[in-house]
């Protein structure tokens, strides 16, 4: 098999496992401080998709 397809198999690697643990961890921050439960299903949403709004603020920092 080539390496290709080794890598192709073998999916996100580290940093898969770092974005999961990040979202699980905001998930975590964003249920516990939500005050109803129409707060906690918003707060999982947010741990969903913060992490596309943090890359959009540092590539404006960096302006690229």
């Amino acid at each position: 098999m080539d390496n290709e397809r080794k890598n192709a198999m073998n999916g996100g690697g580290i940093c898969t496992g770092a974005y999961g643990l990040a979202i699980i961890g905001s998930a975590v921050y964003f249920i516990q401080h939500a005050t109803s439960f129409w707060g906690g299903v918003l707060g999982f949403l947010k741990a969903l998709v913060w992490p596309a709004f943090l890359i959009h603020k540092v590539l404006e920092m960096i302006k690229l």
